[in-house]
């Protein structure tokens, strides 16, 4: 991620990017954003092609997009971004009721953060950017740390202890699947979030850990969110981290309010998603 926009993370007046072909849903989350976060500055565009014009003229902190687009289909707004030297890595989130489908088909694609299903409701939408571009001071949850440096496993297993997070810390790759296989066999998932180095001591990557996770355990970027911290500035390297199902990148040497801003979002989110499901199953229960 660029320094000008690490720099803005965490600013007192966020700029938000809502693309949105309905101006009725884009004053909507407008309004309510403005609500929710003092100070913010909503950008409404109604297609693509605004957008891109918007996009080249300044740096936002979030973006929504939703799916459906007058002049194209919202994936290819993300990928216009995600192409974008200057803004790679923004946090961009599908706004759609049209999301679980493609999820199912795995289609929603590689250049998009996560998604947020309109069905819930805008006040619930403000909530979760809040959680981005707003953190809050403490927070709950379990993160397994991959890391082999015992000075910088250090420092920031206290950087996380800290805010209220549970850190079950190992040091290699291999170390962290037999974990997750123990977990797994006892019925738990055993993290709520995973953050592991790129290059660590062993035979196995942080990449070959993102391949298990997703394609070995089935966990998708939900149910257990991974953030990777890289010192490799390559875009073409960063992004297959991404495709490889990284939810989200901290470039090295990490910030800590960062890193932290980072991996609170994905906590908020994993939780979010998680008790959605749980919902929709408790519903189904009921209707049964």
């Amino acid at each position: 991620m660029s320094t000008n926009i690490s720099s803005r993370l965490l600013t007192e007046a966020p700029r938000v990017l809502v693309v949105d072909g309905s101006r009725v849903v884009r004053q909507l989350i407008s309004r309510v954003l403005k609500d929710e976060l003092p100070g913010v500055e909503v950008v409404g565009c109604g297609g693509g092609e605004e957008a891109q014009r918007v996009l080249g003229e300044g740096a936002f902190d979030f973006i929504t997009i939703a799916l459906r687009l007058p002049d194209m289909d919202g994936l290819e707004l993300a990928k216009f971004v995600r192409e974008s030297a200057a803004q790679a890595y923004i946090p961009i989130v599908v706004v759609s009721g049209d999301v679980e489908d493609r999820l199912h088909r795995r289609s929603l694609g590689e250049h998009v953060t996560d998604y947020f299903d309109k069905a819930l409701g805008f006040q619930a939408l403000a909530e979760f950017i809040r959680g981005y571009v707003s953190p809050q001071a403490s927070a709950k949850g379990t993160v397994l740390y991959v890391e082999d440096s015992r000075v910088v496993a250090l420092a920031t297993r206290r950087m996380l202890e800290k805010i209220g997070l549970t850190v079950r810390h190992v040091v290699s790759v291999e170390d962290a699947i037999a974990l997750l296989e123990t977990d797994r066999a006892l019925g738990w998932i055993g993290a709520d979030a995973v953050l592991t180095d790129v290059s660590l001591k062993g035979e196995l990557t942080g990449g070959d850990l993102l391949e298990h996770i997703r394609n070995e355990f089935r966990y998708d970027k939900g149910r257990l969110p991974v953030l990777v911290m890289t010192g490799d500035e390559n875009p073409a390297n960063q992004a297959a981290l991404i495709r490889a199902g990284a939810n989200d990148l901290v470039e090295k040497p990490v910030e800590e309010k960062l890193l932290v801003t980072k991996l609170l979002f994905q906590l908020r989110v994993a939780e979010h998603l998680r008790g959605h499901a749980q919902a929709e199953r408790e519903a189904a229960s009921k209707g049964a």
